[in-house]
């Protein structure tokens, strides 16, 4: 009992340390790429800037807003009485059992 205990409570740290640092460290990549990828005053040497960067920005964005957008999906889904599958890769909404 003790050991399913550990593991449940192991799975939940990994996840909060995950969603609670990742992605606001995702977040704070893609504004200093942006900054990079902006060049002149947004740096402290002036340097020109580097679209490439801002490319990197856009998908770091698009990455935070794609988590935020599937876990709101599965708190709401989960309201209405289905459950999110990712069983085809893509979620998927199951009617719960």
């Amino acid at each position: 009992m003790f050991q399913l205990f550990g593991n449940a409570v192991g799975q939940v740290a990994l996840v909060s340390v995950l969603v609670g640092a990742g992605l606001p460290a995702l977040f704070a990549v893609g504004i200093r790429a942006l900054a990079i990828g902006a060049g002149g005053s947004a740096e402290v040497d002036n340097a020109p800037g580097r679209p490439a960067m801002k490319l990197v920005a856009y998908v770091c964005f698009a990455l935070v807003l794609a988590v935020i957008a599937v876990g709101i999906t599965i708190i709401v889904s989960s309201g209405f009485g289905y459950q999110v599958s990712f069983e085809h890769v893509f979620p998927t909404f199951v009617k719960k059992h």
